[in-house]
């Protein structure tokens, strides 16, 4: 696996939910992922990029986690002797009252996978209680102690959670539990045995971010072991709702809700046009976590590159500004009619705005720059060897990515949206210090924008004929009649991908299989985010003759364009 800057590769971008094997519970795992790279690696691929594996909330976003460091519980590999503690008898009896039939068809079953993986990993739990070997009892405590810096109060929320209707709306909690300090006073104050029970339900998740850890670094290193590089993803923000704010509230801005500028690029989407994108993650409180030295950063650094050979730090901008709203998400639809006026009037005179500071003067582009580069060399420093890159799209200060070459980052190019003077930016003119893909998990497929293109009752038509030409235009087709796509569109655009100059270039795996499916519109709750899955197995993706004729054609590609 060579990572160095001369050295071109290819990767492809996959949700894990998506990924479905024979014997799943329902979602993508990281026994699912070992199959996975295995077949990216056959076809000349040297990196595999994922979403965040964070543990997700009620809204079972990867990019909504409710913790920074715990890793979502439902990615593990859950069979007869994995975990060890986990035998056969239980699991067979654990299983049989699902069916896995049912759960393994279709879209992502959130709360019947949720359910079934919590109570395989009760189960695992109890036999290690009883009668963990020396070994693994040992293992885990030095688990717990070397993590215990995030650990402890990760598992402390987690049992409030629980006693809480399994919900992270820590302000919505029974009152004596809603922050850490009287949570604890409330505790001390109840029965021998109520404690032993809630340490017991500490050590419970404890547990099963010890065995996460196992299995991802064991991943890790089956995949270094292949030559794939593991692509990991840090959202620039936390949750509202997660243990990090809940313990921390002094590093965040919880009047603040960050996002992003007013953008006219999500047609289907009234408010993101009008106010821009409301995520709700709290604003940081940069001198407060300055004064940590960056403490709660660093851990999350060190955290990622446990597991991943690269990782991405999703809106990067965030570091030299963040758009901030004066509400939170659950108010959009009430300040979606409002004039400028009467939202002033609601807040109180306070509007979205970016802060620190906007970019509207010289003085202003350079505070920003010199506070974001600091905050970047910060996170250089925690990473080591571990490659970083910044996913720098939407609104753009000038200043970004000159930034962020001199910081060694890789910046993104969406071919069809880079244009300079009026001009398309050919891929041989791409940095070479850049990671070129055509759409991330947030994008149409680019299948759909075909279809959405010639259907005249699509309301979305002329955008897709307009992000198509540009498309074409990048990977030199020239429109004409008779154009189809799997015969003339799907080589030439792979083609021109593959031979830009950046030297990661990237494709969604929807594009890769030319599907239409969509994992995510942003800025909307709608049910189909985050659980649509591809149709095949990966072993009947291995054998279907329409997805082996495609995949000869791009390791040809990938091996003319020498990224294999």
């Amino acid at each position: 696996m060579n990572l160095s800057p001369e050295n071109k590769v290819a990767g492809v971008l996959t949700p894990l939910f998506a990924l479905r094997n024979e014997n799943g519970l329902g979602i993508g795992d990281v026994a699912t992922l070992r199959e996975f790279i295995e077949w990216a690696c056959a076809i000349g691929f040297g990196v595999v990029q994922l979403l965040p594996i964070n543990e997700v909330g009620r809204d079972n976003s990867p990019y909504n986690a409710i913790s920074a460091m715990a890793i979502e519980p439902m990615t593990l590999h859950l069979a007869p002797g994995s975990p060890e503690e986990l035998q056969r008898e239980v699991f067979e009896s654990a299983t049989a009252n699902e069916n896995l039939t049912t759960l393994r068809r279709g879209q992502v079953k959130y709360e019947r996978v949720r359910k079934l993986k919590r109570e395989l990993l009760e189960r695992a739990f109890k036999t290690f209680q009883f009668n963990a070997t020396a070994n693994r009892e040992s293992a885990f405590e030095q688990f717990c102690e070397r993590e215990s810096s995030w650990l402890k109060p990760y598992s402390f929320f987690r049992v409030l959670m629980e006693l809480n209707r399994e919900s992270e709306k820590w302000d919505e909690w029974q009152p004596e539990h809603r922050d850490p300090q009287t949570a604890r006073s409330w505790l001390a104050e109840q029965s021998t045995e109520m404690q032993t029970q809630f340490s017991a339900r500490e050590q419970f998740f404890s547990y099963v971010q010890w065995i996460a850890d196992e299995q991802w670094r064991e991943l890790r290193k089956f995949a270094g072991e292949h030559g794939v590089a593991l692509m990991g993803d840090i959202p620039f923000g936390i949750s509202y709702y997660s243990a990090d704010v809940f313990t921390e509230r002094e590093i965040f801005h919880l009047d603040w809700s960050g996002g992003a500028p007013p953008e006219p690029y999500f047609k289907d989407d009234e408010f993101t046009i009008k106010w821009g994108q409301n995520w709700g993650i709290p604003v940081y409180n940069w001198p407060a976590m300055r004064a940590q030295d960056f403490a709660w950063w660093r851990q999350r650094v060190r955290g990622v590159k446990r597991i991943f050979h690269i990782f991405r730090i999703d809106h990067v901008l965030g570091f030299y500004r963040i758009y901030a709203f004066p509400w939170r998400p659950n108010r959009n639809a009430e300040f979606l009619p409002l004039t400028h006026a009467q939202m002033l009037e609601k807040t109180g005179g306070r509007s979205p705005h970016f802060a620190p500071r906007d970019d509207e003067t010289a003085e202003n582009c350079e505070a920003n720059k010199r506070e974001g580069e600091e905050y970047l060399r910060m996170v250089l420093a925690e990473s080591g060897a571990t490659r970083v890159v910044g996913e720098d799209l939407g609104t753009v200060p000038r200043y970004v990515r000159p930034s962020l070459q001199s910081l060694g980052i890789a910046g993104f190019k969406i071919p069809q949206w880079e244009f300079l003077h009026g001009r398309m930016t050919p891929g041989n003119e791409f940095e070479r210090l850049s990671v070129t893909t055509y759409a991330t998990h947030d994008h149409k497929p680019i299948r759909q924008l075909w279809t959405e293109a010639l259907d005249e009752k699509s309301p979305t038509r002329e955008q897709a004929r307009e992000d198509l030409l540009k498309i074409a235009q990048f990977a030199g087709i020239a429109p004409r009649e008779g154009l189809e796509y799997e015969r003339d569109f799907y080589p030439a655009m792979m083609s021109a991908l593959f031979n830009s100059n950046s030297r990661i270039a990237i494709v969604m795996i929807t594009d890769l299989l030319a599907r239409k499916d969509r994992f995510n519109v942003p800025g909307t709750a709608a049910a189909t985010n985050w659980t649509r899955r591809l149709p095949k197995t990966i072993s009947q993706m291995c054998e279907s003759p329409t997805i082996r004729r495609r995949m000869k054609l791009i390791k040809e590609l990938l091996e003319k364009s020498g990224r294999t």
